[in-house]
């Protein structure tokens, strides 16, 4: 699924061919940004640090950076760390992450 330069692209996550959530990825020459990803029904389930990894290695192989925020309060933070994240900045609301390939 391709993007224009500078938009978003929207990725229906499936399981067993039925869709299981979503991922919106903006794919910029040199740094990736997660916008969102999101799978309500298969939270702690391993699905969504599976999917991260996905694109982590996606990433390597363009050499790109990933870039995301994650809200201060969000317990997936702690996903993001364990998978190599490192944080790059913080505000009352969100916390910035990175990941360098």
């Amino acid at each position: 699924m391709g993007a224009e330069p500078n938009a978003a692209e929207f990725q229906i996550i499936e399981l067993q061919s039925q869709p299981i959530g979503r991922m919106i990825v903006l794919r910029q020459p040199g740094s990736w940004h997660l916008v969102d990803i999101s799978l309500p029904e298969y939270r702690a389930h391993g699905m969504g640090g599976e999917v991260i990894r996905s694109l982590m290695r996606e990433c390597k192989e363009c050499g790109a950076g990933l870039k995301l925020q994650v809200l201060n309060t969000n317990p997936a933070r702690r996903l993001y760390e364990r998978l190599g994240f490192i944080r790059t900045g913080e505000d009352q609301i969100y916390t910035h992450m990175e990941f360098r390939s």
